[in-house]
């Protein structure tokens, strides 16, 4: 029976999608299908350009279906749907993730014209996106890093109402071939931040310079300069404060992508890694035979199902947003650290069993444990997500609000609110639904009610010891209570996904299993950070829990990574 917590393109449906959309799913499956493994490899490998990808994209309208919101189209099947996104995401990241690099920078590149009341741009964004063009995002630079505030790309009046921008954008993905270039300056004329301003670039422009591609790679992640690149009013599309939140707002819609690249990378992965060890024999019995083989694909495929069940479920709350509901902001920046360095561990265990062959040319695995590294390193790092995190602590653990239940959300809708965010400030005073319910729901799940104990624990030590203003300059200590935080928050929306999938609770109390442990983990972390205070340290130790063991639970969750010995192989 195949496994339907993991995604296998022979027997993917996508039921609850619409007409179009399982039909774009499937003719991109099909699309990587027939172009065959050893093809996508070599493209890999020769750092070839996407172009025969992008052909493909074009010919079928799979960006323009997918990224033109409804209100910028009359085409029906048109509209921005972070369920179906997410879909394709992780079919992407399934079969290499150049591919997914170029969809998510023109994602990115989009943003901020969606949220733009230039009419203009909009029409010209849907018209370049209907031809099959990509997008780019010009952000970051070369000496600031994606420190807008120190932007050196400066527009100069050109005394006809428009200006001439000159500067460089550096690591701009798709900046060699994007129709539009939403970039980043200010101008000359105006001091703070009255004189942001988001215009529009045509990478084709004589005045718009390609430097280079940054990086060793197919995915073309530029170096660019403007010199007296004309803007006028048609290509600008924020000015002022505005400019600056558009930027924050596309990233915070951006940075949700990473998660489901992850899961589909880890995935393959996971059929090759199991497929190898299962069929190689050492000392007359299979890999899998061995204790410590068996423990690492089972902790891989049990953190790789958490992956999955996270995002999901913070589908759900991207998508039922509005001003008076910002709990997506949590949520987001937890997908992009919690669920991408989850993806880390996934590779790192399974690596750990196929060895040698995961450096092998001809597996997709050799270019997985590369390419996973990046996405905890895209859209803002590790550490700058905890950080954000860190800010809505206090409220979800201790002040819940009352909401109305958040149902799955599946249904073919846009998702408008996502370029009508606002002002990109007041974290502080998001609140969220109470966590308890999600954990109450499963209290009779062995490990779910010892990680209950943890959690409960983190709530004393944040309304009792909680770092102190010394502390609270002290990055390294607070990122360590961090980690500890997202553990709950991770699992509570696991266990919200759980309730609503029916989930196998062999598989849900084995991944509580790892997460007792790894909160442990991280508590003993905390007690030996320079600045932890001695109630802080005892508190710590008090913290650690010890899984409860059950030898034929874990029998029965192997037998299901066992099952995907084979069940899935891309064709040469």
């Amino acid at each position: 029976m195949a496994d339907t917590l993991i995604f296998n393109p022979l027997t993917y449906d996508p039921a609850h999608f619409d007409t179009e959309t399982r039909r774009l799913l499937r003719a991109t499956i099909d699309w990587f299908e027939s172009r065959g493994k050893r093809r996508i490899i070599e493209d890999y490998r020769s750092r070839a350009w996407l172009g025969d990808f992008l052909e493909f994209s074009a010919k079928e309208g799979l960006f323009a279906t997918f990224l033109t919101p409804a209100s910028a189209t009359d085409r029906e099947d048109a509209r921005w749907d972070t369920a179906r996104i997410a879909a394709l995401n992780e079919i992407f990241g399934f079969y290499g993730l150049d591919y997914w690099y170029a969809w998510q920078v023109t994602i990115l590149g989009l943003g901020p014209v969606w949220q733009s009341d230039n009419a203009a741009a909009r029409d010209r964004a849907a018209e370049l996106l209907s031809q099959g063009e990509v997008f780019a995002f010009g952000l970051s630079e070369k000496a600031h890093g994606a420190d807008i505030y120190s932007t050196d790309m400066l527009l100069a009046p050109d005394g006809d109402g428009g200006f001439l921008a000159t500067g460089s954008k550096y690591y701009i993905g798709n900046g060699n071939a994007a129709g539009l270039v939403s970039v980043f300056g200010r101008r000359t004329d105006v001091e703070g931040p009255d004189g942001y301003v988001f215009f529009a670039a045509d990478s084709r422009h004589p005045a718009y310079h390609l430097v280079k591609n940054v990086v060793d790679s197919s995915k073309y992640v530029s170096e660019f300069r403007l010199d007296g690149y004309p803007v006028g009013p048609d290509d600008v599309l924020h000015t002022g404060r505005a400019a600056f939140d558009a930027a924050l707002n596309t990233v915070n819609v951006g940075k949700f992508n990473l998660c489901t690249a992850s899961i589909g990378i880890c995935e393959h992965a996971m059929y090759e890694a199991v497929t190898h060890a299962h069929n190689r024999i050492l000392y007359g019995r299979p890999v899998t035979a061995f204790p410590h083989v068996r423990r690492e694909l089972a902790d891989a495929y049990v953190r790789l199902v958490g992956m999955k069940l996270f995002s999901d479920r913070a589908v759900d709350y991207f998508r039922s947003a509005g001003p008076d509901d910002r709990r997506y902001l949590l949520f987001n920046p937890m997908t992009k650290m919690k669920v991408t360095t989850e993806g880390e561990k996934v590779i790192d265990l399974m690596w750990d069993v196929v060895a040698a062959k995961g450096f092998e040319k001809d597996t997709y695995f050799a270019q997985a444990a590369v390419e996973i590294r990046s996405l905890p390193k895209l859209e803002g790092t590790v550490h700058v997500n905890l950080a954000l995190i860190l800010k809505f602590m206090r409220n979800h653990l201790l002040d819940p609000a009352g909401y109305e239940p958040v149902a799955t959300r599946l249904d073919a809708a846009d998702d408008a609110f996502l370029f009508r965010q606002g002002p990109a400030r007041g974290l502080g005073s998001v609140r969220f639904h109470d966590w308890r319910p999600a954990f109450d729901a499963y209290a009779t799940v062995p490990n779910v009610a010892r990680f209950r104990e943890q959690a409960d624990a983190l709530c004393d030590f944040v309304a009792r010891i909680a770092p102190d203003e010394r502390q609270s300059r002290d990055l390294d200590f607070l990122l360590s209570v961090g980690q500890l935080f997202a553990l709950v928050v991770h699992g509570q929306l696991i266990l919200e996904q759980a309730r609503l999938t029916g989930l196998d609770e062999d598989v849900l109390d084995e991944l509580f299993s790892v997460l007792v442990r790894d909160f442990s983990a991280h508590a003993v972390e905390l007690h030996g950070k320079d600045s932890a205070s001695g109630e802080q340290q005892d508190w710590a130790v008090a913290a650690i829990r010890r899984p409860v063991v059950d030898e034929a639970r874990s029998a029965r969750v192997w037998e299901r990574v066992e099952a995907l010995s084979g069940a899935y192989e891309m064709a040469l």
